[in-house]
């Protein structure tokens, strides 16, 4: 299933590189999150960066569908390889789960500020039930976006 979502930022683009390759930022949006234990990294690379977010989260909430798959909690690692500041790709990878997503994300100048753009190809390999759980999985992606878009507005103004 393709999934796209686009979110504004009222600040330059080198400013959100900056935000989006701090691991605290990272920790403040896992908190917002509410995952239950979180790793990060962030290591140059060239002139980009390679961050790692290894995160376990809670899946209540979820459909029982779902909760049959994942079990009460959900190990994500995200590797997002920023080849420079405007452009990555991004792969989420689930131990032991039938589910993946892999991509890109672009940070744009925009009038006023940066477009932040995530596409990403989400697939769950389950018998029958696997564009159903794919769906579930876009929502799930699309809410932890807003959380992550939530942290990173307020981390602009300056709350930290």
């Amino acid at each position: 299933m393709r999934f796209s979502r686009e979110l504004f930022y009222a600040a330059p683009p080198e400013d959100v590189f900056a935000m989006l390759a701090d691991p605290a930022y990272r920790e403040a949006v896992g908190a917002a999150q509410g995952v239950v234990s979180l790793e990060v990294s962030s290591t140059p690379t060239g002139s980009g960066r390679t961050v790692v977010v290894d995160s376990v989260q809670r899946t209540a909430g979820l459909p029982a569908i779902a909760t049959k798959v994942t079990g009460e909690t959900s190990r994500a690692i995200v590797r997002e390889e920023w080849t420079d500041p405007t452009s990555a790709t991004v792969r989420v990878e689930s131990p032991g789960k039938p589910a993946r997503a892999a991509g890109t994300i672009s940070l744009a100048a925009d009038d006023a500020g940066s477009r932040y753009t995530v596409a990403l190809d989400l697939e769950v390999k389950v018998p029958l039930l696997g564009t159903k759980l794919e769906k579930i999985m876009a929502d799930t992606v699309s809410a932890g976006l807003d959380a992550e878009h939530a942290v990173g507005v307020a981390w602009l103004e300056g709350d930290r």
